[in-house]
């Protein structure tokens, strides 16, 4: 798989779990736009299969995304849901990228959260 072809997968998974409420102070992010331009991204993006090394798992643990409401909660963009099928895709294209490229899984994973903010805020600029 590519770059790109990872990074839609997942920002087309990210966008699905939108809208979004937070449990705290009940603001609803309505997508995967408002919630990047609205919140406060809280440290790197965690792949908790691939820290563990399970590259083929059948019972993935998923991956997350942290950032503060403007509240100050917490909020959680998880991997729960991704069909199997693409969750094996996406730890296999970080094994092979992350070993080609140098990086450990987690630099790779944030390269991707980067674009994958990059280009959802791109998109809302080209289309105003």
């Amino acid at each position: 798989m590519t770059d790109d072809e990872i990074i839609q997968m997942m920002r087309e998974h990210f966008e699905g779990l939108f809208p979004k409420i937070c449990a705290n102070c009940g603001r609803r992010f309505e997508t995967l736009r408002e919630y990047i331009l609205d919140t406060e991204r809280l440290g790197g993006t965690i792949s908790y299969d691939a820290e563990e090394g399970d590259w083929e798992t059948t019972q993935p643990i998923g991956g997350v995304a942290l950032a503060n409401c403007p509240c100050g909660n917490t909020l959680a963009l998880t991997t729960k849901g991704m069909p199997l099928s693409n969750i094996h895709l996406v730890l296999k294209w970080i094994k092979v990228e992350s070993e080609q490229r140098g990086l450990s899984p987690m630099e790779l994973i944030g390269y991707v959260r980067d674009e994958v903010r990059k280009r959802v805020l791109a998109d809302a600029v080209q289309k105003e």
